[in-house]
């Protein structure tokens, strides 16, 4: 075997009771490379790296690092072996600053020292290229800043072998290059990258090799020089698939929502929207872009009558009437039953809108619940809506009356955006629709908002992929720090010119 193997995985399987999350899989990644891990919801992607940073222990095969076989049974092994894993999710304490989150948990008692570690901080950094200020707290970083602690945390912890999960999600365009920037020159010094993305653009940037996971079982590695997105995702699902979003033209737009100068402040007082106003219309998807945290669930939830506004009215108009309601004087019930729906998918997607001790059929009934006439609920029509949306969007399922939390993140998601895009909504607000599914099954969900466009549903759309954005929607509103910072033509427009706008801090203008 090559010494310059850092890491190898020889027919690794991993059993959860019946099912099998990976099936004799082996791959390997060398020192000074950056490897790329793709494959659809469910094929096992984060059940492997979980094993190799000592969550899971593999029930059959072994692990080699630098061609010697070892055990890890728990993230501290990993450790001991140089391995250091990157959540999604951050696990930092906000009172403490950058160095005391990167030395938290380290049983090195010389880095008791505070100043001892800030130069060692402040050394890596200059190393590897990150821009950190080891004294900040983390309470006042940006999310980039959140994620180069984190990085910083395990390279002082001497990782050789890192992990990063969806590294980009809540990334800007311009902290995406410096991002991989960093990665790129880290891979230089010879550190071993794995990375887990659904953005095939950005593993074709990156990636030195991707190695493809399809339902459990390892595909094959190949060099992304020679590859493309059209072949990875025939690897990944197994048949051909056309990447393509087809955006109609706009015709007859309808004004069917006017937002005028809503303004709202969180429980604890602070400012998160600031003198909001614009218009969707029917017949148009309107993308909202934004950095995480930016008021961009305050907004949707403030329409759906779930936040309490300080200033500004929604007018709805309503098809059915022709009259305007404002919606700031309804419950989020009433605005419900007038056709408005808020389909978001929050990080807990099982803590949020699904039950997850429920099946399938019965969560299609939480909709329909209220409206019951009669001592024994009907289950004809939420059963046949079930039965449709595991068809519509390839829900993997044993039936429809499987409990929800026992189908992937993945899947779990189709069901939660399939309810609401099935009630036929005069406005869909759909909020990270597609975070965390695979190549396929966005596509799909892609489609289906087009197809409610299309029926003359004004669509709002918040997402986390620019590329998506400007491919799918009509037009894009930016909103930065609870303000509109401009308003732009997704046909015209650049990731640049959108990354821009969404790091300003003040209103662009009037005129949305």
């Amino acid at each position: 075997m090559s010494s310059n193997i850092a890491i190898e995985l020889r027919n690794i399987t991993k059993r959860f009771g019946s099912i099998i999350a990976n099936n004799n899989v082996s791959l390997s990644v060398s020192k000074g490379e950056i490897l790329s891990i793709l494959g659809e919801n469910g094929s096992g992607k984060t059940t492997l790296m979980n094993m190799i940073s000592g969550i899971y222990y593999p029930d059959e095969g072994s692990i080699l690092i630098n061609g010697e076989e070892v055990v890890i049974s728990s993230p501290k092994d990993a450790f001991k072996y140089k391995i250091g894993m990157i959540h999604q999710h951050f696990k930092l304490v906000d009172v403490f600053s950058a160095t005391e989150n990167i030395v938290l948990g380290n049983e090195d008692k010389s880095l008791a020292n505070i100043k001892t570690a800030e130069a060692k901080v402040t050394e890596i950094s200059s190393l590897y290229g990150f821009d950190i200020d080891p004294k900040k707290k983390v309470y006042n970083m940006s999310v980039s800043e959140k994620q180069t602690v984190e990085i910083i945390k395990v390279l002082y912890r001497g990782a050789d072998i890192l992990i990063l999960d969806e590294p980009t999600a809540v990334l800007t365009p311009q902290e995406t290059e410096k991002l991989f920037s960093v990665l790129r020159r880290m891979r230089d010094q010879g550190k071993s990258i794995i990375i887990i993305t659904h953005k095939l653009h950005e593993v074709l940037s990156l990636s030195d090799k991707v190695a493809v996971l399809r339902k459990g079982e390892y595909v094959g590695t190949v060099e992304t020089v020679g590859t493309n997105e059209s072949e990875l995702t025939e690897m990944m699902v197994g048949k051909k698939i056309t990447l393509n979003i087809e955006r109609s033209a706009v015709e007859n737009p309808v004004k069917r929502l006017e937002v005028k100068h809503i303004s709202c402040k969180n429980r604890e007082g602070v400012q998160v929207l600031n003198d909001i106003s614009f218009d969707a219309y029917g017949g148009e998807i309107l993308g909202i872009a934004g950095i995480a945290g930016s008021g961009q669930r305050e907004l949707l939830e403030s329409i759906a009558g779930l936040q309490h506004l300080t200033e500004g009215e929604i007018l709805y108009n309503n098809p059915k009437t022709n009259q305007q309601d404002n919606l700031r004087d309804k419950t989020p019930l009433q605005i419900r039953d007038l056709g408005v729906r808020l389909s978001f998918v929050p990080e807990d997607r099982l803590g949020m809108g699904l039950v997850g001790n429920m099946d399938i059929i019965d969560n299609m009934m939480l909709r329909s619940y209220s409206k019951g006439k009669s001592l024994f609920l009907e289950r004809t029509g939420p059963k046949n809506l079930a039965a449709k949306i595991i068809n519509d969007l390839q829900v993997v399922t044993p039936d429809a009356t499987t409990p929800v939390r026992q189908l992937s993140g993945g899947n779990v998601q189709k069901v939660l955006v399939g309810r609401e895009i099935s009630s036929s909504p005069k406005v869909l607000m759909a909020a990270y629709p597609v975070r965390g599914l695979d190549i396929n099954s966005s596509y799909l969900i892609y489609n289906l908002l087009n197809q409610q466009k299309e029926n003359g549903t004004a669509v709002i759309f918040v997402g986390e992929d620019l590329d998506v954005l400007i491919e799918l929607c009509d037009r894009i509103l930016v909103i930065g720090s609870g303000s509109i910072t401009g308003v732009v033509d997704a046909r015209t427009t650049t990731k640049e010119e959108i990354g821009l706008l969404m790091t300003k801090s003040k209103a662009a203008g009037e005129g949305v």
